[in-house]
């Protein structure tokens, strides 16, 4: 609702039958004018797959309690081999890339969100954030702060997803990169490629989403199960004994998708997907010429499908981990002080801070409601009756000690409530709100700092 407006990729023999071309990512002809070499597939988004490999390695390295020139490697990229730590080989699962340069030789930090995240303590960018926890990663356990609740490997992976896959599709190569004057179809997307300018760009957005080429052929099962790694048969669409970590596995937000979906109530994985497709076809059919004011007006509304869906896989991230977090807090408060409680509960309030966050992202400024947000999240879990509310002059968090159990579970039902008033949400795994006969009743109780 409120959305308003590199490399080869080989994806060969998927499928024989003429039938799925229309559900299949690619491959598309050359039809850039001029090219004489040798390729013949025009589809191209490995640095955006060497992305979501960099973002699965990091928040595994982060878990594992990697050291700071690890995490950074991850973050900034490097040189030397990075060793693929997630998904790696199993007998069940097999994939055919142990180090990620042989993928793409690429980064994140130079693609995370530029603007002021102020859902965050110390007012800054999401480039900012993101180094931020990295290095409060680096000087906890296993990428856990008991202290303070904060659990860096879920609150890094998730807005990860947002500041940088979602940020660069939405704020960039679905928006002003489909502009007449910005990577014109009729001209290389760059010196020596063999792809146009907006068949580029379309396909590093469809790299950003992370979904198989061939995934909308599959039930939302099947999409789950390859991110999980546990359908080999459905991941390997060409048949050749290895997972094709470039076009054959779901990573990030369309594996969430796919979660939801599996549900039987949405289907934000097929609507987003085909989008991409439709979309790509409608370059394709260009023909190697400037997209007529129709054509990009078409290729504009795909974007909008993509994008305002896109939105609501996050919207539904927050609303579920909202009645996680509103769970923990029920079993926290007949077993005060059990820190294997504790331990679940900072996870679930880490991913409901980093897909919060990605909110912000996507280039349209949420305003009040992206506030009411904000406030609502926090900038911690209620630990021991406090909870983190600042950072002081030297980077320090401090803790307000008024903070309850109560009050928070009141202010996880009404973030429940946004998703579903303001986005629109209708999956709603974890819904807390079905549950309370007497809502109205409530939600008007709890006002605080925090919602007001």
């Amino acid at each position: 609702m409120k959305y308003l407006t590199s490399g080869a990729i080989l994806v060969t023999t998927f499928l024989a039958s003429a039938s799925f071309a229309s559900d299949v990512y690619g491959p598309y002809p050359i039809t850039l004018k001029g090219y004489n070499g040798d390729a013949t597939n025009s589809v191209a988004y490995s640095g955006q797959v060497g992305r979501q490999l960099l973002h699965n390695s990091l928040k595994k390295a982060i878990g594992n309690g990697a050291p700071m020139n690890e995490l950074k490697a991850y973050f900034n990229g490097s040189d030397l081999e990075l060793p693929l730590l997630d998904p790696v080989s199993s007998a069940d699962f097999k994939v055919d890339v142990t180090n990620i340069n042989d993928v793409s030789k690429t980064n994140l930090a130079g693609k995370a969100y530029g603007g002021v995240i102020n859902g965050w303590p110390g007012a800054m960018t999401g480039k900012e954030v993101l180094v931020s926890m990295i290095e409060r990663a680096a000087q906890t356990e296993n990428g856990y702060d008991a202290k303070h609740g904060h659990d860096y490997a879920q609150l890094v992976s998730k807005f990860t997803m947002g500041a940088v896959f979602y940020h660069q599709a939405c704020d960039n190569y679905l928006d002003e990169k489909l502009e007449a004057d910005n990577k014109p179809n009729d001209k290389p997307y760059k010196d020596g490629a063999y792809y146009t300018g907006k068949e580029h760009s379309w396909d590093e957005g469809f790299g950003y989403w992370g979904a198989a080429a061939h995934g909308a052929t599959l039930s939302a099962r099947q999409n789950y199960d390859i991110a999980k790694k546990k359908d080999m048969a459905a991941a390997d669409a060409n048949g050749d004994g290895v997972v094709n970590l470039k076009s054959e596995m779901n990573y990030a937000h369309s594996y969430y998708a796919s979660a939801y979906d599996k549900g039987g109530v949405t289907d934000y994985y097929n609507t987003i997907t085909k989008a991409f497709i439709d979309g790509r076809q409608i370059i394709t059919d260009a023909n190697g010429e400037a997209l007529s004011d129709s054509a990009r007006s078409n290729l504009k509304a795909k974007a909008r499908i993509i994008c305002s869906n896109w939105e609501k896989v996050i919207a539904e991230s927050v609303f579920k981990y909202a009645g996680s977090v509103y769970s923990s807090l029920e079993k926290l408060k007949e077993n005060p002080g059990d820190e294997a409680l504790m331990r679940k509960h900072a996870k679930y309030w880490g991913e409901l801070a980093g897909f919060s966050l990605s909110l912000h992202t996507s280039g349209q400024n949420l305003g009040e409601l992206g506030a009411r947000i904000d406030r609502l999240v926090g900038f911690g879990p209620v630990v021991n009756g406090s909870r983190v509310i600042g950072v002081d002059a030297g980077g320090n968090y401090f803790e307000m000690g008024e903070a309850n159990a109560d009050k928070e579970m009141v202010h996880m039902l009404k973030l429940q409530k946004l998703m579903v008033d303001e986005f629109g949400v209708t999956a709603k795994n974890n819904d807390k709100l079905a549950g309370i006969a007497n809502i109205s009743e409530v939600l008007g109780a709890g006002d605080s700092a925090e919602n007001d």
